[in-house]
Parts: structure tokens; sequence; C-alpha cells
């Protein structure tokens, strides 16, 4: 048998090889850790640094750059993870932590911009339902102000903000394969039970440099969030967000992870605190200002949520 095959028998080989791999079933990535545990997200890192700082007997994992940390937190067996900024890389890496872990609940804590003008920096939402805002198609315009919305299809649930209108999106779940369209995605109700206990829990107005608030932060459970690819600091989009969607909050990321947790039927739940008011603010945009005060009153909520929560006694 000669030791080089010729060019066409080489090509021929190498297709029936790939036509044979092809036909084997694809094999999931093996579980990091067997035990089942809630994950704990965060979207950069001043927003995950108190949730370490009590995990207790931590273990480190890291898989494609992104590093988990897996203890307990609150008497819970959890694994820590950082979504990244953006809606790509928190429903990326949100999947990625169901795949490589047994995940029996999401929670999430960080900062956001608050859209509801009765709101104020510090506060601590708890919200009942996610949507994508961004969401959007970007309409032609026929006359100034009039737009072309065929393409939606009839589906126009929401006031547009110029050009764009916002649509519900096409899912399917673990639990029903049929594909639906849906804007809204609920937080765990159980979950935002325990949740409507901690009003009332005392927040900090002063971070550790002395910069303080001029009112006392609290938390408010119920409402909507919104979530998109956009840092928003813009006094008139916030008044759409609020004025169209009913929104107490804006931010990057939660909407991403509420979906991806209702596609693998995992209950989700988020914490976020007011760091801006997305452009609502008299003068410059506060979140450099009350970045780390936002971060750790959404950490210290949620700590308080792990203490009172006991899975499966709600």
């Amino acid at each position: 048998m000669p030791l080089f095959l010729n060019r066409p028998y080489r090509a021929w080989l190498l297709a029936l090889c790939l036509f044979f791999s092809a036909m084997l079933p694809l094999q999931a990535a093996p579980l990091l850790d067997g035990t089942s545990r809630i994950a704990v997200m965060s979207a950069f890192e001043p927003e995950l640094a108190l949730l370490k700082e009590r995990l207790q007997h931590p273990a480190s994992f890291s898989v494609n750059g992104v590093e988990f940390s897996t203890g307990l937190l609150e008497g819970h067996s959890v694994v820590l993870l950082l979504s990244g900024i953006s809606m790509v890389n928190a429903a990326m890496n949100t999947q990625l932590v169901l795949d490589r872990f047994n995940v029996s609940h999401i929670v999430f804590s960080g900062i956001a911009g608050g859209v509801n003008p009765g709101l104020n920096i510090g506060d601590v939402t708890v919200v009942e339902r996610w949507g994508q805002y961004l969401e959007v198609l970007m309409a032609r315009e026929i006359t100034p102000g009039v737009f072309d919305t065929q393409l939606l299809d009839g589906e126009e649930p929401f006031p547009n903000f110029g050009m764009a209108f916002t649509r519900p999106v096409e899912v399917r779940s673990k639990s029903d394969s049929a594909p639906i369209r849906k804007f809204w995605f609920d937080v765990d109700p159980t979950m935002l039970k325990v949740a409507r206990q901690l009003d009332g829990q005392a927040l900090d107005a002063c971070d550790d440099q002395r910069q303080c608030l001029d009112h006392t932060p609290r938390i408010v459970v119920g409402g909507n969030g919104v979530s998109g690819s956009a840092f928003v600091d813009n006094a008139a989009l916030r008044e759409h967000l609020y004025n169209s969607f009913s929104a107490n909050v804006l931010d990057m990321e939660s909407a991403a992870c509420a979906i991806v947790a209702y596609a693998n039927s995992v209950p989700f739940i988020a914490f976020r605190s007011l760091s801006d008011l997305a452009g609502g603010g008299d003068g410059a945009n506060e979140m450099h200002t009350f970045l780390n005060l936002a971060a750790r009153n959404s950490a210290h909520v949620l700590l308080s949520f792990l203490e009172r929560w006991k899975p499966g006694h709600e």
C-alpha cells in the first residue's frame, strides 16, 4: 500500500470521515461540578466583589475565559460568575453556566438606571418581569414623523420612539419546543414572594469614601424592567421607557438572562440598585459617583434574600 494516497482518494476519504462524523450524536460538555447550585451573576467585578468576600469554601473553574467560583453563600451552594456587560455576553454566559454546572436557580445582582421618576439613586428594585426594549424595527420614514410599519405584521404592542418600534421576540423553551412570540419574561413568583418580605430593610446612604445621598434608599418590589444594548443617559428615552413599558428600571443584561432562563425552564430573579437616573438627573450622569454604593446595596439585599429563602419550602 502506498505511503501517500493520491489527491482524489484523499478528498474522498476526508468527505467520508466528515459524513460519518456528522452522523454521530453531539456530546454535551461534561459538568464541572455535580452539586445542585444557585447561579449568582453580576455584570462586572465591582458588583460581584462583596458576594465574593462572603463566599465560603471557594473553588475556582475557568471556561472560555469565564471564571466560576463555587462555594457556600448564606448556607446555599452557589456558583458565582460575571455575565459580562451587555446582552450578548449575558445570554452567552448564562447558557454557559447552565451547560457546565447543575444550576437550579439564577439570581442576578447589579446596578441599573432608574426610569420610574418615583425612584431614587441607591434604591434596590426587584421587578416582576423583564423585556427587551431594543428588539426593534427601525422603520422607513415616509414623510417627516410618519413611518411605514407594514413589516411589523400587525405587532405594535408599544408606542414607538421615533423610527424605533419595539417588537416581541420568537422563543422556544425546554418545556415547549413550539415557537411563541413574547415580550415579557416573568421572574420566578416564589422567589419574588420571598423578596417582598425584605421591604423595610435598611440600605446604605453613604459609601466607603463617605460619598452620601441626600435621601434614604429603599427596596421596591414589583413593576417592570427593560434591558437593551445601550447605556442610556437621555431624558427623552427615559420618559418613553417609563410611559410605554411602565418600567421602573433599565439595564443591559437582565432581560437576556431572563430569556435564557425561560428557554431552559430555570427560575430567575434580578436585584438591581439604581446608580443613576438614565439621564433624568440634574447635571452630569451620576453612575461613576454612586456605582459602588448601588452595587453594595444590591448585594446586601441579595444576601438578605438568600438568608431568608429556602428553595422548596416557600
